[in-house]
């Protein structure tokens, strides 16, 4: 399954309230890191699927989630159990970087 696009109408819905652990991709379009991160972050969707729930936030149209997660710096990646902000990893960390996080 191909990670999920999230804004401020479905954020509750996909992240907060799923039942599964939930890792947000924070990012933006002009951002090398973030572009570089891309793919490892849809692989792990594929992965992962059905034991973690995968999904982005453009901030930059957005910033109003960005801002009320803290994300001062992207590409920042949040990982997300039952609606709380459980980790979290800032900048092009890769794959292992992204699977440790999620243990």
């Amino acid at each position: 399954m191909a990670a999920v696009m999230v804004d401020g109408k479905n954020f509750e819905a996909e992240v907060l309230k799923s039942d599964l652990p939930v890792l947000v991709d924070f990012w933006a379009t002009w951002c090398g890191p973030c572009q570089m991160m891309g793919p490892v972050v849809e692989e792990l969707s594929e992965e992962l699927n059905g034991k973690v729930k995968v999904c982005k936030v453009n901030v930059d149209e957005n910033s109003d989630l960005a801002s009320s997660y803290d994300v001062m710096s992207i590409p920042n990646f949040k990982l997300f159990k039952n609606g709380e902000v459980a980790d979290e990893r800032v900048g092009a960390v890769g794959k292992d970087g992204l699977l440790q996080m999620i243990g």
